[in-house]
């Protein structure tokens, strides 16, 4: 292991196995269906939680912050396996208390280096910044000064979403039901934020490619450093997206990543759904 271990949660929807190949340890967040839970992305995959989403009769999926517990099993671990310090980063604090769970399990452990950063996102905008982590520390870089790095550049971070409808939204309650209803009404493809751990509308374009173009714009509108792609199975023009997406920005497409929003995220977005983490580069 790294000198500096590289820890963040499932809320990342960081592909298990993309972020292994990175050396970032992740920690599960609860996705449950009515009594049935279930580790994401350990013991429920993004594949198999659409599978649920999409099968009739289940009752509609909830989720819970990563334990305390689990944290600090994950910390312990990690300085086992030879860590001087752990830098974490977990998603938003105003949209989960698995904020609060790895603060506490960091307190717990008094005599040990660890850093926890609050990505006030949520989704890849906390992979892009785990992403950006592990590479300072395959350079040598202490856990203060990636922690002191991390923070610096949560402002340039951004995660935009396009919804087929606010419904899943309103039921997680992160909007209100009034916003839901003005935009079926008007059939409004709303484009979402996340900006300061607040989840908000950037724009209401009336069609799918006017929601997809406007998306390009907005991610194109500073420099890009890093960006990711997350969508649900059977997404629409995905691909096309990616294509345009990369052209716009000036990167390499072989280098934009696309996965699957995964059970944390997911319940709240809903099918249909697609979106762009970004990292704009400092200025």
């Amino acid at each position: 292991m790294r000198r500096v271990a590289i820890v963040t949660d499932t809320a990342s929807d960081f592909d298990p196995a993309a972020a292994a190949a990175a050396g970032i340890v992740l920690v599960p967040l609860i996705a449950s269906f009515g009594d049935e839970e279930y580790l994401a992305s350990v013991e429920l995959s993004a594949r198999a939680f659409w599978d649920k989403f999409n099968t009739p009769g289940l009752p509609f999926p909830k989720t819970a912050a990563a334990s305390v517990g689990t944290f600090q099993a994950t910390f312990e671990q990690c300085f086992r396996d030879g860590a001087e310090a752990v830098v974490c980063i977990t998603v938003a604090g105003t949209l989960s208390a698995t904020l609060k769970s790895a603060q506490i399990a960091r307190d717990a452990l008094p005599d040990r280096e660890i850093h926890v950063i609050d990505s006030w996102g949520a989704s890849m905008v906390e992979g892009i910044l785990a992403q950006l982590g592990a590479d300072m520390a395959d350079r040598g870089a202490s856990g203060a000064e990636i922690a002191a790095e991390l923070e610096r550049r949560v402002p340039d971070c951004r995660l935009l979403f396009v919804l087929d409808t606010l419904d899943h939204l309103v039921r997680g309650g992160r909007i209100g039901r009034g916003r839901a209803l003005v935009g079926a009404m008007l059939s409004l493809k709303p484009i979402m934020t996340v900006t300061d751990g607040i989840v908000d509308i950037v724009d209401r374009p009336r069609t799918r490619s006017r929601a997809r173009q406007r998306l390009i714009e907005l991610v194109t509108a500073r420099p890009v450093e890093r960006m990711a792609i997350l969508h649900t199975p059977n997404t629409e023009d995905v691909e096309r997206f990616a294509d345009e997406l990369a052209a716009a920005a000036g990167i390499d497409r072989a280098a934009l990543p696309a996965q699957f929003i995964g059970a944390s995220i997911g319940p709240h977005v809903g099918p249909g759904a697609y979106g762009v983490a970004v990292l704009w580069r400092h200025e």
